[in-house]
């Protein structure tokens, strides 16, 4: 045979070769992957003439996403419409045939699609049951997710609020939003809009968090046996740090202070001291156990959460190497940041409230089969024991002075107590915005809700106290009041 045609040959060969093993690896190995692409539209089809499965608030009667039946030639296929339009817009997301899918409607698809396992399939064919999708429940809360809309009051922002205990998420508001119905029309306006209305800032932006940082690294130092609430520590102002120096906001000057006061009081140089003596290697590991350097383990599409912690230029996450003192209060420097999203924040304060320990985060509460019948309930899961009990009881007496005499009175209920922390991030080119902050939860004897609440870019000299605080406070009031 001639050298070239053999020469051709053998590529032929290798290519067929190829060919066949790439067609296999679809139908067989990644047969499941590719069906679950969101851009494979032959799935998307078929599923359209299946009736999806409703979603509701955690109520039960509230519908947040439903089908409209329509006659295309000689089908019936299934659209999905959305009655509380853009109210939990980013928590539940949409399914179309032309945009795929997003939040809840994504993640919880296969429920809501009616897919179904060999053994279930073959039971369905014998008794001659058509194909449906399954019916889920959220522990989304209409009352606190109103309350926080109008709190934010069309200002860029977000709020989160979880049960400690259970790590149920009650609400999750993201400013602005968008009405998915319009997501069929109007989707490249919505995705191209630069005040990113289908972006949900709870779970995909990243905040300097200003002093809320400070019960992270209180955490640290208090469960390591580094200091106690009442080891006094000098709150002069300025003071060098990492050889720079670094001032109290104001630059007010507390001289000898304890820990407890200086948290009450929010005081910079204090907590810096407390990060440099308690080191990053350690400031990291209970970071760690907080969640952060990872994406949170939330019930919702890994395309929508990014991982909070400590990133150089915006862009890489570093574990070292950064200044730990400024670190430790929330800002950083050219070495690293911290940064983190509304989310990471609420479970912060959630794994505070409920004695050290950590729940997954969830947005579902059941999945029920159409006769009603509970086919899956979601139950509470730990993710990690983050601190001592002892230690989760020594934050919460400070972090309860923090809202009677301290930065966060804005956020006291009557007849409640709150645990609280405030946070003002000075952000923009020029230092010209701040990002108030507030986290906290209640009643203090026995927390039942957590709540973290962020405004973007706010005129400077706006404060976590007067401008976050108010709205958790009024979050808390819906939820604790026996909202719905």
């Amino acid at each position: 045979m001639n050298p070239q045609i053999r020469q051709v040959y053998a590529l032929f060969i290798v290519l067929f070769a190829l060919l066949v093993g790439f067609t296999s690896y679809w139908a067989v190995v990644d047969a499941k992957g590719l069906q679950d692409n969101p851009d494979n539209r032959r799935a998307l089809i078929k599923e359209q003439t299946i009736p999806r499965g409703l979603i509701f608030a955690r109520d039960g009667r509230t519908r947040i996403a439903v089908n409209r039946a329509e006659r295309r030639g000689d089908a019936r296929v299934y659209v999905r419409e959305y009655p509380t339009k853009g109210l939990f817009a980013h928590p539940i997301g949409y399914s179309f045939l032309r945009n795929g899918r997003r939040g809840l409607e994504a993640s919880r698809n296969d429920f809501l699609a009616g897919k179904e396992n060999e053994f279930e399939s073959i039971f369905a064919g014998l008794e001659g049951r058509a194909r449906e999708g399954n019916d889920i429940v959220t522990n989304l809360d209409v009352a606190g997710t109103e309350a926080a809309v109008t709190g934010l009051a069309g200002r860029k922002g977000a709020v989160v609020a979880i049960e400690p205990q259970t790590g149920k998420v009650r609400v999750m508001v993201s400013i602005p939003e968008y009405d998915p119905n319009l997501i069929p029309t109007d989707f490249k306006a919505l995705d191209t809009d630069p005040n990113k209305p289908t972006f949900n800032r709870t779970t995909q932006e990243l905040y300097p968090p200003g002093s809320t940082f400070k019960v992270v690294t209180a955490t640290a130092a208090l469960d390591t046996g580094k200091v106690t609430p009442d080891t006094i520590i000098d709150g002069s102002s300025p003071k060098e740090i990492s050889g720079v120096p670094l001032s109290n906001s104001g630059g007010e000057s507390f001289g000898p202070i304890s820990l407890t006061d200086a948290l009450t009081n929010s005081v910079n140089t204090v907590f810096a001291q407390v990060g440099e003596k308690v080191g990053r290697a350690t400031l990291v590991d209970y970071m760690k156990r907080f969640g952060f350097y990872a994406d949170p383990q939330l019930d919702y599409p890994d395309n929508q959460m990014i991982a909070s912690g400590v990133r150089r230029n915006g862009t890489q996450y570093v574990q070292d190497g950064f200044d730990a003192g400024r670190v430790a209060i929330g800002q950083g420097g050219s070495e690293g940041a911290i940064e983190v999203t509304p989310l990471q924040m609420a479970e912060v304060a959630a794994a505070i409230a409920n004695k050290g320990r950590l729940m997954k985060p969830r947005l579902t509460d059941r999945v029920l089969s159409k006769d009603g019948r509970v086919k899956e309930r979601i139950e509470p899961d730990l993710q990690s024991e983050v601190m001592k009990p002892e230690t989760s009881a020594e934050l919460t007496d400070m972090m309860g002075r923090v809202v009677e005499e301290g930065t966060g009175t804005a956020a006291a209920l009557s007849g409640i107590r709150v645990a609280g922390k405030t946070g003002t991030a000075e952000v923009g080119a020029n230092r010209e915005f701040t990002q108030p902050w507030f986290i906290c939860f209640a009643p203090i004897d026995n927390p039942r809700i957590a709540v973290a609440v962020t405004v973007e870019r706010q005129p400077a000299g706006s404060q976590g106290g007067t401008v976050a605080a108010p709205i958790a406070k009024s979050v808390l009031e819906a939820l604790l009041g026996g909202g719905s």
